[in-house]
């Protein structure tokens, strides 16, 4: 008997979703567990699983398609079966159909075009005014292309299938206009660009998030001296060592919120209408930029991890992130988030909380000036500072100001984060 396939819940806060590619034609049969289309939700481009064995009688939505959860995307029936009229007749108009484009995730994922007007050609990176066609690259490749004005269409990639990967990009020569000649050429494509689902979601939850939440923001300067020299120290300590770990500055970072945390767990906490929610556990999300736009992995459980855990942790998650390769799991259910812009040389900013979170800590990279000492005097130093945007509903400026004491204490003297 014929049965309509409908679009599930691929992400905890999916409201609908973009057929990109089907792995299966009309009339094949399928089987439970088996992969039969790819998906594109509000965070990455997933694998859509059949819950059903029997034969694809119709597709009802076509690659490009965005469809709401639960909405129709195809019959499924017995072999030769004949669909229903009443369902044929329903099936002629699909929702939210528009033509598909090549998008950063996989080289497959749509950007939508409104129903009546044609989609965008796809734009790649140039630098010589040359547009290139379609492409095959990693979202970190095409980032790091756009950065250094390199063009896709010229590069043989080295990943799977010719994936144009960053290594790639990075050892492509840059500029095609000769040595110190700037291009003349438009900086872009004049276009209006459709929105993805990921970019949809992100405008959405930001609007929510500054409209809903009373944000206000506390701000503190590290020494940043002890931090560097533990750090040189245990690169010399580990260089020898078949399993050399290397140490970032933000894993210093996030393991130095989640001791903060344990001391100031009211930071640690969600607003819920009639009530607060204090958690028991630290699960520490960290901002990852991408092609599409922002995701925030979580490193889970991190309280009972220790900082070389979580910076494993941190290295696999952000490598998932950038190839759209994250689970669900791995990107929801934060409770508190660290978004740092240090290493694009960014000195502060103030960043949005991350609903339905409390509180998120904006870190700036490290700057040299001039410090006085305890004696008074003036003196080469090296600061960072480190910004926390509160929601007021949740948490008060003295609680805010007494997390910010302990982060301080903490990376001022980073060597107890070892422990």
């Amino acid at each position: 008997m014929a049965k309509e396939l409908t679009m599930p819940a691929l992400s905890p806060s999916m409201t609908e979703g973009t057929l990109v590619k089907w792995l299966k034609k009309e009339g094949d049969e399928i089987k439970t567990g088996e992969v039969i289309a790819e998906v594109e939700t509000d965070k990455a481009t997933m694998d859509l699983e059949a819950f059903e064995s029997g034969h694809l009688l119709k597709i009802i939505s076509t690659p490009g398609t965005r469809v709401t959860v639960n909405g129709r995307i195809a019959i499924l029936g017995n072999a030769g079966e004949k669909v229903p009229k009443e369902m044929l007749a329903a099936a002629e108009v699909a929702p939210h159909s528009a033509p598909a484009v090549p998008s950063a995730s996989k080289g497959l994922a749509p950007k939508l075009a409104p129903d009546s007007t044609p989609a965008p050609a796809p734009v790649s990176v140039m630098v010589d005014g040359v547009n290139g066609g379609r492409v095959k690259a990693s979202p970190l490749a095409k980032k790091v292309a756009r950065e250094r004005g390199v063009s896709l269409t010229a590069l043989a990639g080295s990943g799977p299938g010719g994936r144009i990967l960053k290594r790639d990009v990075e050892n492509a020569p840059v500029g095609g206009t000769g040595a110190g000649i700037l291009p003349r050429t438009p900086v872009a494509r004049d276009e209006s660009i459709q929105l993805t689902n990921m970019r949809r979601t992100i405008a959405r939850r930001l609007v929510e998030s500054k409209n809903q939440i009373p944000h206000f923001y506390l701000e503190v300067e590290i020494d940043a001296v002890p931090l560097r020299q533990l750090r040189e120290s245990l690169k010399y300590v580990f260089n020898s060592t078949p399993q050399n770990p290397k140490l970032s500055v933000n894993d210093f970072i996030l393991k130095g919120c989640v001791e903060a945390l344990r001391k100031v767990p009211g930071v640690n906490a969600s607003f819920e209408g009639e009530s607060i929610r204090q958690f028991g556990a630290v699960h520490m999300s960290f901002a990852v930029a991408i092609a599409e736009g922002l995701i925030t992995p979580v490193i889970q459980n991190a309280h009972s991890k220790s900082i070389f855990t979580m910076s494993q942790e941190a290295r696999t998650l952000t490598s998932k992130a950038k190839e759209g390769q994250l689970k669900p799991e791995e990107y929801t259910g934060g409770t508190f988030t660290v978004s740092n812009l240090g290493m694009m040389g960014i000195d502060r900013f103030s960043a949005i909380i991350n609903p339905p979170q409390a509180a998120i800590l904006a870190v700036g990279g490290v700057i040299q000036k001039a410090v006085v000492t305890k004696e008074g005097a003036l003196a080469p130093g090296e600061r960072m500072s480190l910004t926390l945007s509160c929601d007021h509903r949740v948490i008060d400026g003295a609680v805010g100001a007494s997390f910010l004491k302990e982060l301080k204490t903490l990376l001022e003297n980073p060597s107890v984060l070892l422990l």
